[in-house]
């Protein structure tokens, strides 16, 4: 099947009411993390092109891209799109500064801070709703809720206690965590967890960072590109993880597919309730992620791609040592 001729399917993210495209579109790309960042015009027509083949969940963030590029870019490609058909997700609760010459990264969670980063996003967004909020505390969040300038509550990167606590608060629709291949800690507890209490999972980074997409492998890294600081993309560990690569290639020949292809059907073979959010800065791979959607996976077939990447032949951490301090204490945070 071509896939410009693929339907994309619409289900509950969650069981709160909230319902979404079955791919998302992760934006943060847009503005520069991996990539070169496009202009603003660039940006708005990447959106438009996924809008108009089926993706209607759009994931940003406060931090994204430089005075918070990204949401403004998102919201300006919104006001050219039906805001009623779109689903808006977009974050906050990290702080950055410098001191030393150091960026430091705190985590915030004041009601003060709640309310004045929904504001922000609102206005930067311009729009009057945000449909998903992520974060890690709950109380400011609920007020919020009931105002009717969120719709649906999330957490990032939250822990297991975290997880249940929150709940316990306001009901959460979906946990933002990192899912693919090679980066499945997520699959032993919060998975099932998620599932006992209703909760979607929304999978960022489905391809390793754009390591499935070839990057590092197929394709040199962009200039300035922050995966260049990666442990799982530098030395000896890229070129041991190339290994998990060629194997994953093979079997994308098998079944006549791409390799993100594969990876994505992968992981949509997980369950309904796991949304993926590859992010891209090039239409042709927006429609090329669209094409995961076709493939038909046995179980002996998503046996057989799990072992061609076993995580202990994953070579190196997912992030840097600050990044997973920076995890730890989001998911860590006392909620109030």
């Amino acid at each position: 099947m071509e896939e410009s001729q693929i339907q994309i399917p619409r289900v509950k993210l969650g069981n709160q009411g909230l319902e979404v495209s079955r791919l998302g579109l992760g934006c943060a790309g847009l503005t520069g993390i991996y990539n070169s960042p496009l202009s603003h015009e660039e940006g708005c027509s990447v959106i438009k092109e996924a809008f108009s083949r089926g993706i209607t969940f759009f994931d940003t963030a406060d931090i994204y891209g430089e005075k918070n590029e990204n949401e403004i870019l998102l919201g300006k490609a919104l006001k050219q799109l039906p805001r009623e058909k779109i689903q808006l997700a977009t974050k906050f609760g990290i702080v950055k500064s410098e001191s030393e010459g150091r960026t430091l990264v705190e985590i915030t969670g004041t009601p003060e801070h709640v309310r004045a980063c929904c504001e922000a996003s609102l206005k930067r967004l311009d729009v009057d709703y945000i449909d998903l909020y992520y974060q890690h505390r709950m109380g400011e969040l609920k007020k919020l809720v009931e105002e009717g300038k969120i719709k649906y509550l999330g957490l990032s990167e939250a822990s297991v206690d975290t997880i249940k606590r929150a709940h316990a608060v306001h009901p959460i629709t979906a946990l933002q965590m990192e899912y693919s291949l090679w980066t499945r800690e997520i699959e032993d507890e919060i998975i099932p967890l998620c599932r006992e209490l209703g909760i979607g999972i929304v999978a960022y980074s489905p391809l390793g960072k754009g390591f499935f997409g070839g990057k590092g492998i197929v394709e040199t890294l962009p200039g300035g590109s922050q995966l260049a600081h990666l442990p799982r993309f530098t030395g000896e560990n890229l070129d041991k993880n190339k290994i998990l690569y060629i194997r994953l290639s093979d079997l994308a020949k098998k079944h006549g597919c791409s390799v993100p292809q594969l990876a994505l059907a992968w992981l949509l073979h997980q369950g309904d309730n796991i949304i993926p959010i590859p992010g891209t800065t090039k239409v042709k791979n927006i429609v090329d992620n669209i094409g995961s959607l076709a493939l038909k996976l046995r179980q002996e077939d998503l046996k057989e791609i799990s072992d061609a990447v076993p995580l202990d032949e994953v070579s190196g951490q997912r992030t840097p040592g600050i990044f997973t301090q920076y995890v730890w204490k989001l998911a860590n945070t006392p909620l109030k």
